[in-house]
C-alpha cells in the first residue's frame, strides 16, 4: 500500500495543479491494475461572484473566485464486478446513491468515453454540506474521475481529465484544480490566482435547501423588477484579488460578493441573519457561498474562527458550523493499493 504525501499549509505552492500525483507514469492497462484507490477532493466557497447576461447557450456569463477548504469529500474505489455507491455522511441531508449522483455519472462518463467495461465499488466520506453552495457533489465527481482514472489504468492526463470532469458541472474542474481560482464563462474556464498568508473560515449550515435554477431565476426576478442592467461579460474585482496576493484578511473581508446574495435572501429567510448576526459579533466578512444556503464566515485567524463558531451555535441560528482553513489543494490520490 502507498501512502502519497499531502501538501499542505502555507509554503504549499498556490498555483500548483492540485493533480501533480497524476504526471507520475500511471500503470499500462494489464494485469498490474491497482485494487484500490483514495482520492480526497475539497468543497468550495465562492469569495465573489458576479453573474453576467445569458449567452447563446442559455448560460450566465460569470466571474467568480473559488476558493478550496479543508471540507472535504472522501472518495474510495474498489474493483468490483458492477458499479455501485454507498456513502458515510457527517453531516446532515440526504444525497442519492443511484445513477443521478455525480460520482456515478462521473463514472459512468469514463466507461462511456473510454471504452470500460470494468466495475468498481464506490464508497464516498461526506464532510461539504450537501446542496449548500459548496460544490460537495462536484468534489465527489472530481475524485471519482482521479480514482477512476488510476484504478481502471486509464492513464488520462490532468488536463483531458478536467475536461471530462466540465462535462458534468462548472464547478468539477476546480475540485481537482484546488487552491484559489478564478473562473471564467460558465465558471469552468479557470486560472489559478495566487494567494499567501492564511485564511481560515467558518462555514455555516442554516438549514433548508435552495436550488440552483431557481436562485437563478429568481435573481433574474430581482434584476426585472429593478430595472437593472447587468454586463454581457462582467470582470473580476481587482481588489480581491489583490488582497489574496497579500494576505490582506480585512482588505479580503471588504471585497467578499455574491450577485446572488439577494435572491438566495429572498428565497430563505434564514440567511441575512446569519451573516448579520456573524458581522456583529466581529467576523471580518460573511457572504451566501454560491447559490446558498451554506454561509461563509471570514475569521482572522483560528482562534477567532473557533470563537465565531461558537457564538453561531449559541445563536440558534444554524443547525451545524464547521471550520476549514482556505486555499487547499484539488483532488489528489491520498492511498492506492
Amino acid at each position: 500500500m502507498t501512502q502519497i504525501p499531502e501538501q499542505t499549509g502555507p509554503d504549499a505552492q498556490p498555483d500548483a495543479p492540485g493533480l501533480e500525483v497524476l504526471e507520475e507514469p500511471c500503470a499500462e492497462r494489464g494485469p498490474f491494475f491497482r485494487e484500490r484507490v483514495v482520492v480526497r477532493a475539497p468543497g468550495k466557497v465562492n469569495l465573489s461572484l458576479g453573474v453576467g447576461a445569458i449567452d447563446e447557450r442559455g448560460y450566465h456569463q460569470l466571474a467568480t473566485v473559488f476558493h478550496a477548504v479543508g471540507l472535504y469529500e472522501t472518495v474510495t474505489a474498489t474493483r468490483a464486478a458492477d458499479l455501485r455507491l454507498d456513502l458515510t455522511s457527517h453531516v446532515q441531508g440526504k444525497v442519492p446513491l443511484d445513477g443521478s449522483n455525480l460520482a456515478m455519472r462521473a463514472a459512468e462518463l469514463l466507461r462511456e468515453t473510454h471504452g470500460v467495461t470494468d466495475g468498481a465499488h464506490l464508497h464516498i466520506d461526506k464532510e461539504v454540506p450537501v446542496a449548500g453552495g459548496m460544490g460537495g457533489g462536484s468534489a465527489d465527481a472530481a475524485a471519482a474521475l482521479v480514482a477512476l482514472n488510476r484504478l481502471w489504468g486509464l492513464g488520462i492526463a490532468p488536463d483531458e481529465l478536467r475536461r471530462l470532469g466540465a462535462r458534468l458541472g462548472a464547478d468539477v474542474p476546480f475540485a481537482m484544480l484546488g487552491h484559489t481560482a478564478l473562473g471564467r464563462g460558465n465558471g469552468g474556464d479557470l486560472s489559478s490566482v495566487l494567494t499567501s498568508g492564511d485564511w481560515h473560515w467558518v462555514l455555516a449550515v442554516p438549514g433548508g435547501h435552495l436550488s440552483t435554477p431557481v436562485v437563478f431565476r429568481r435573481a433574474d426576478e430581482l434584476l426585472l423588477e429593478h430595472g437593472r442592467t447587468v454586463p454581457a461579460v462582467p470582470e473580476p474585482d481587482a481588489v480581491q484579488l489583490q488582497a489574496l496576493r497579500s494576505g490582506d484578511v480585512h482588505l479580503l473581508g471588504q471585497t467578499l460578493h455574491n450577485d446572488l446574495q439577494a435572491a438566495a435572501f429572498s428565497l430563505h429567510d434564514g440567511l441575512e441573519p446569519v451573516i448579520a448576526h456573524a458581522e456583529r459579533h466581529g467576523a471580518w466578512g460573511a457572504l451566501v457561498s454560491g447559490s446558498g444556503p451554506t454561509i461563509a464566515v471570514l475569521a482572522q485567524d483560528a482562534e477567532h474562527a473557533a470563537e465565531l463558531r461558537d457564538e453561531l451555535l449559541a445563536s440558534g441560528l444554524v443547525l451545524e458550523c464547521h471550520l476549514a482553513q482556505g486555499s487547499v489543494p484539488g483532488a489528489r490520490v491520498v492511498e492506492e493499493a
